[in-house]
């Protein structure tokens, strides 16, 4: 599935226990360009590396104001965009303690930039890209140089 009037994002994001080492796993896909990067984190969760792999795909672009598709395997991510859960957070300071607002607030500001338009696609299935991005992703888990989530480490 590719977006051809746009930019397609595929993103994936995996912990080695959770919480425990992580990482995340993008294929950017533009005109036919394939681009793919990836990133390990000694401690974080799952959660948090589906929703930095979204982050830091758009953080990764050029430029403002783009038609984008994300596809996603995180419910999580798919449906606090979708079903307006984020907007609700953001409205009232993720009250009650919402987990990722650090990270959720990176997001939001992104998703300002341009026009995003998330698919959620089942994990593990017969999808190449979201499997590539799972590749990625459990191989910057199982990396040796991992980074620190200082979001998580410290507590938000």
């Amino acid at each position: 599935m590719i977006h051809e009037d746009g930019l397609t994002i595929y993103t994936d994001g995996s912990s080695r226990g959770n919480p425990g080492p992580g990482g995340y796993g993008v294929v950017l896909i533009w005109k036919g360009i394939v681009k793919e990067f990836s990133r390990g984190f000694r401690l974080t969760t799952n959660n948090r590396m589906e929703l930095l792999s979204v982050i830091e795909a758009l953080e990764a672009l050029n430029r403002e104001g783009l038609d984008i598709r994300v596809y996603s395997d995180s419910q999580y991510v798919v449906k606090a965009v979708r079903e307006g859960w984020l907007e609700n957070w953001m409205r009232t300071n993720f009250k009650g303690g919402k987990k990722n607002a650090d990270l959720w607030r990176r997001f939001h500001a992104l998703s300002k930039k341009h026009r995003i338009n998330f698919v959620w696609v089942k994990g593990h299935a017969s999808n190449p890209y979201n499997n590539r991005c799972d590749e990625l992703a459990t191989a910057a888990a199982d990396g040796t140089k991992l980074d620190i989530d200082t979001g998580y480490e410290q507590g938000q």
